[in-house]
Order: structure tokens, then sequence, then C-alpha cells
């Protein structure tokens, strides 16, 4: 998930857009802005880890631990390359221990357009990380990387749940707000309350939580998405058109990976989803 977007900045200041490109201040100087070093070396290491033995202890598979992390970075990196393309760079990305991983930029996007397609940025850059695990297990036959590859595409598409602070609350919501503001709220509300409870009802508790904290600091944080430009009709259909598109291919790569381990069948191939989503409880 990415850092700025539609939702504005995290810790809930109302940012002035800016241009794409300003001119670099001295950080040294009366008023600079304060810029971001990333996270240091040491607990990004230490974050990784953790993140890793967590998904290694949930799955029972070093492989599927490893796949995913890459998927991780692969997806986080998808939004700094457009972060760093759009004038909101240079980005950075964090690992969140037990949780995933966030890219932050250095400013707000100048429109929500430009929030849109960093927002979607991720999930579709991210479903390049499926590829080399494919390699892997034609070179190996181990069932176990094309689990990790079906892992790398649910990583993307579950991010694409318009839920805060998901990549499709920052797709999604720019096109309901342009119908008007109070239908996005309500709406993404709702979808993270219903992710709230999907993740309670299916023992994911540390995942509830954390989508509970988001859903209620987007209702104490105020305006909801200041300062950007808004979205044209025409730009909201282009938005709907690619977060649609990008589902379609999360979901199409998820079930393709399993299809060869599911000996060609449709069927067994959504039964094995549906036990990674919890839909079988």
């Amino acid at each position: 998930m990415s850092e700025t977007g539609p939702w504005g900045s995290r810790d809930g200041r109302v940012v002035t857009p800016v241009a794409p490109v300003a001119t670099a201040v001295p950080a040294s100087s009366p008023g600079a802005p304060n810029i971001d070093k990333g996270q240091s070396l040491p607990w990004a290491i230490a974050s990784t880890l953790l993140l890793g033995g967590f998904i290694w202890l949930a799955t029972g598979s070093g492989i599927v631990a490893v796949a995913a992390l890459f998927g991780l970075f692969v997806h986080e990196y998808g939004h700094v390359l457009a972060m760093n393309r759009l004038g909101m760079g240079p980005a950075k990305i964090y690992i969140i221990p037990f949780l995933g991983g966030m890219a932050r930029g250095q400013r707000n996007p100048v429109s929500e357009w430009h929030g849109v397609l960093v927002a979607l940025a991720g999930p579709a850059f991210g479903l390049l990380a499926v590829l080399p695990a494919v390699g892997v297990w034609l070179a190996t036959g181990d069932d176990a990387w094309m689990l990790g590859a079906f892992f790398i595409a649910m990583i993307n598409l579950v991010n694409l749940a318009p839920a805060p602070p998901l990549d499709g609350s920052k797709a999604l919501g720019p096109v309901l707000a342009r119908i008007d503001p109070m239908v996005e709220k309500a709406a993404l509300i709702a979808m993270g309350a219903l992710a709230v409870w999907w993740g309670v009802s299916t023992g994911r508790w540390i995942l509830a939580v954390f989508l509970g904290i988001a859903v209620f600091g987007s209702l104490q944080r105020g305006a909801w998405r200041p300062g950007e430009q808004k979205l044209t009709w025409g730009e909201a259909g282009k938005s709907l058109a690619l977060f649609l598109i990008t589902a379609a291919a999360c979901g199409a790569a998820a079930l393709g990976v399993l299809l060869p381990i599911a000996d060609g069948s449709p069927t067994q191939a959504l039964s094995i989803a549906a036990r990674f989503i919890g839909f079988d409880r």
C-alpha cells in the first residue's frame, strides 16, 4: 500500500498541493520541508526478518515466505516508481512487521488522478514478481513455488480491496467522491468494516486490528482528501477502468498459478484459493 494518495498524509496534516517538479531547498534553510530519510538499515533488516518469519509460521513454508517478501518489495517498488515519476519523490519503502510494507513519498500527489495512478502502480507492477516464482517452479517442479506465486498474486489482489488504507480505497475513493464526497465516505467505511469482520471471522486478528485502526483514523481525519485537484468525469472513467483491469489481472494470475497444482481443475483451484481467503470455514 502507498503512504500518500487520495487520502492525504497519514498523520492527518492538511497539505497544500505543490508542483510535481519543485526547486530543491537545502535542508538547513528556514522553512525547508522535512526530508524523509527512510527506514534505518538495522530496523529494515529486523522488520523484514520479522515479517518473513511471521509468514513462514502462518504458511509452514520457507519458500512461500521468500516468495511473498519478494512480491511485497516489487509491489512497493511499483508505488515508488510512480511517485518518483509524478514528482512525489524520492520515495522510500518501509517494511512493517507482521503486516506488510508501505511506500512513502516526500509530498502528496498534485491531483487525484496522480493519486489513482500511484495506488494502482503497486498491484500492477507487483504482478511481475509472479514470473520468477513460476520460472523456479518450471525448473525444479516444486509446487511450493507455485503456492508462493499464488501468495504474490493475492498480495496484489487483497490490496485492491476498497478499504482504508489499502490501495483499492485510494483508487476507487476519488471515483466515488466525483459523485459525492459522502458517497465515498459511506462506501469506504462500510468496506473497511467488512474487511475488519473478515479478519476477525477468519482469525486474522492482527490484520483486523490494523484495518480497524485505519477505519477509525479515517473517521477522525476530518477533511477527506484536502488540497488535491479533483478528478474530471473522464479521469473518473479511466480510473474505474484501470482498477477493474488490474483487479481482473490479479485474480486471473492467482487462479492461473494454482491450476498446475490443482490438476488443471478450476474448481480445485478455487477451493485452494477459498482456504487461503478463509471462506471455507
